[in-house]
This record gives structure tokens, sequence and C-alpha cells, in this order.
């Protein structure tokens, strides 16, 4: 039905925007989809706070391509809920069902004080075959600098970061201007999903932050950097820390950054009492690439008892040339690992970066036709991001699965290669 034929039912019913005064004539507004978008546009003018609250929720679930230019006008209201709302249903424009999970769902009201709880899981992010528009990072961007409390900054840069917002990278840096521990720590996790390597040297000052959690991530972002000139700010960090969880996370920020200077780390902490020192040294053994240091490493992997550094050694081990699949391979494990509940986020993200290498891809396509069900999902994710043109006839014929899952993902992964190439 046209706008003009919905029109009087709008009349009729007494619900014409200028006319709706209380929420309940909102929800009732909203009943009429998409074609009720320009009158519940027209109330997020309206004086009354509830009023608006409520147009913004409605927009949100109607949550067509027309919803979006409401939603960015929503994010420059000066309430926060509402800010918070209208990014959260930004987000869930390209990520469905993100409102059931995002900070708008946490919210708690008292007048006009908003307080909402972030969960600790951040590792959402879209396809990466989905293009934003730039307008909605532009605005999501803006409010993370600017918005009206901290909590509605954390959201918007948290929303960023699932959107890959790489024009809003300017925005984060200035929004952690703002000291705020979770503005700041939000950023920082944007900043390293969308992967801007320019960034690190801007965040150097935060590698000596009072706040571990901030301090960790902002070590983690220099990582990500894999340059050289970025290492002495992870040493640094490393030789100064006192908490066991910053010293891991230096660690395998120097790990990410291969430098043969690295080495004497490396062999001090390979056999640390540490589970996660032992799994960063043998890391940043693999990124070497040293053939020299494979016996050490095979030595290290047959007497490691725990099952997290034992994956880092399959890992360095594969790095240094050892491809083969067998039984007890190193590079079995980390694909047996795939079906660990406990552990395949970790087996995935190495082999994520291992299927970079043409060699070890060209072991990976075959075990993937082969695999189990979650072996061959989580190796479909693995060459949507790391594979080349080579797995495009692999991801095909996982495509095509029996098993209607599998296949989604295969199609899915295939839509992102094609996309990246």
């Amino acid at each position: 039905m046209s706008y003009f034929g919905f029109l009087p039912l709008l009349v009729c019913s007494g619900l014409l925007s200028a006319q709706v005064t209380r929420p309940k004539d909102v929800r009732e507004l909203a009943k009429g989809g998409s074609n009720a978008i320009p009158q519940l546009q027209a109330l997020l003018k309206n004086q009354d706070l509830n009023i608006r609250v409520e147009a913004v929720k409605s927009i949100v679930d109607i949550g067509t391509q027309r919803s979006l230019d409401p939603l960015i006008e929503a994010t420059t209201d000066p309430d926060p809920e509402i800010q918070i709302r209208a990014a959260d249903g930004l987000v869930n424009f390209y990520l469905p069902g993100y409102v059931r999970t995002g900070l708008g769902a946490k919210l708690q009201r008292a007048g006009k004080v908003v307080k909402a709880k972030f969960t600790d899981t951040n590792d959402q992010v879209i396809q990466g075959y989905i293009q934003v528009r730039p307008d909605v990072v532009a605005a999501l961007g803006k409010l993370a600098r600017g918005g009206i409390s901290m909590e509605s900054r954390a959201n918007a840069a948290r929303a960023v970061g699932i959107l890959r917002g790489q024009a809003a990278i300017p925005d984060l840096l200035e929004a952690m201007k703002s000291k705020d521990d979770a503005v700041l720590y939000e950023s920082l996790i944007a900043i390293q999903k969308i992967r801007d390597r320019g960034a690190a040297p801007r965040i150097r000052y935060l590698l000596r932050d009072l706040d571990e959690r901030v301090q960790i991530a902002a070590i983690e972002t220099t990582g990500i950097r894999q340059n050289e000139e970025a290492l002495p700010d992870p040493v640094d960090a490393l030789n100064r820390a006192s908490s066991p969880k910053v010293k891991r996370a230096a660690l395998t920020a120097i790990a990410m950054i291969p430098s043969e200077s690295s080495r004497a780390l490396f062999n001090r902490f390979l056999e640390d009492k540490d589970d996660g020192m032992r799994g960063a040294a043998a890391e940043g053994f693999g990124r070497l690439k040293n053939p020299a240091d494979k016996p050490r490493i095979e030595k290290a992997f047959q007497a490691e008892g725990k099952a997290s550094p034992r994956l880092s050694m399959a890992f360095a081990l594969v790095s240094l040339g050892n491809t083969e699949i067998s039984e007890f391979s190193p590079l079995q494990l980390l694909i047996n690992t795939l079906n660990n509940r406990t552990r395949q986020g970790e087996a995935f993200g190495l082999l994520t970066e291992l299927a970079r290498d043409a060699k070890i891809r060209a072991a990976l396509h075959p075990a993937m036709a082969s695999g189990t069900k979650d072996e061959k999902i989580y190796l479909a994710r693995t060459l949507a991001i790391s594979g080349g043109a080579d797995s495009l006839p692999s991801l095909e014929k996982v495509s095509h699965d029996a098993d209607p899952e599998v296949a989604q993902e295969g199609l899915r992964a295939l839509q992102n290669l094609r996309a990246r190439l």
C-alpha cells in the first residue's frame, strides 16, 4: 500500500504524527510498517521524550532500507537512550539480530540518567562483502566522538568496529581524548577490527594506561601493526609489566612483529611456567620462519601437556614447513581442534593466519572437502579471509554440501572471497 493509500487509515485512527500523544499511539502507528516511516521520523522531533524513544524503537523494529535515514537523524538526538538505540538500529540493518544483544537491550533508565553494562564479548563484525553506506559510518563516527553520554560514545565506537568503518578512524582517535575507560576500550577494539595499522602510533600513550583492560587492548592494537618500528613499545610494556595478563599481551604483540631481535625473548619464555607466555613465544618462532628453529619447537611440541600452548607450537611447526596432514601431525591437530567448542576459536585464528601461504592452503582444500561439519564451516571461514583464487573451486564444492548449514557457510565464504579478490 502506498503512503497516500495508508493516510486515510491514519486519519480515521486519529494517528497522524501531530496527534500522537502516548507511546501506545506510536506503536499503533508503527503497525503500518515501512509506510509509517515518514510519520515516525516526524515524531523524532517531538518534545515528549517517551514519544521519541518509542518512535526510534519502532523504526529499528521495522528495519528496512527506509529506516536508515531516520536512524541517522536520531543519532543527533540530545538523549543518550535514543542515541544508543539509533546506533544499534543502524548496526542491526547490516547485522540482523544485533538489537537483541546490543547495549540498547540492556538499558536501565532513572529519569535523565541512562546506564547499561557492555558485554565482555565483542567479536562481532559484518561479512566482508557487505557494503555500508558512507553516511551511516559518518554518523556513527560523529556520535563516537561527540555523543551526549560516555555510554552512547562507547556504543557508537563499538558499532563502528562491527561495521568496519575505516572512514571513522579519525573519529575514534578523537573519541579517545575523552579519557573514559569504556570509550577508550571500545575505540581500540574497533581499530583492531578495522585492521588499521596507521593508527598504532597515535595510541602509544595508552600502553601505560592505568586501566589494565585498556592497556592490554592498546598493546594488542600495536601488535596488529606488524611493523618493526612499533616493536620497542610492546617490549617496553613487557619489561615494565607486573601483571601476568599484561605480560602475556605484550609478548603476544611482540610475537606478531617478526624480528630476529626478539629471538632472545622467545628463547627465554618458550619454557616459561605460564601457558600463555609459552604459546606466544612459540608463535614468535613460527613467524621468524627460520628452519633452524624447527627441532627445538618439535621437542617442545612433544613435551607440551596443555592444549593452548600446544596449538601455538603446532602453528609454529606448520609455519616452519610441516604441512603434512596425518593422524598426529601439527596441521591435523589444528584442524581437529575446530571440533572443540572450547578451543575452536584459537585454532580458527591460527589457521586463518597460516592460510595466507599458498602451500598451506593446498593442504587445507582437501581437508575441508573430507572434514566434519565444524571443520568444513571453519575452514570455509578461514579461506574466506585468507584464501586466494585457488580456493574458489573448493569453496564452490562446499557451497553445494548436503548439510544446509555447511552449504550456506560455503556460499557466504565464496561471496566474501570474491569481494576481496
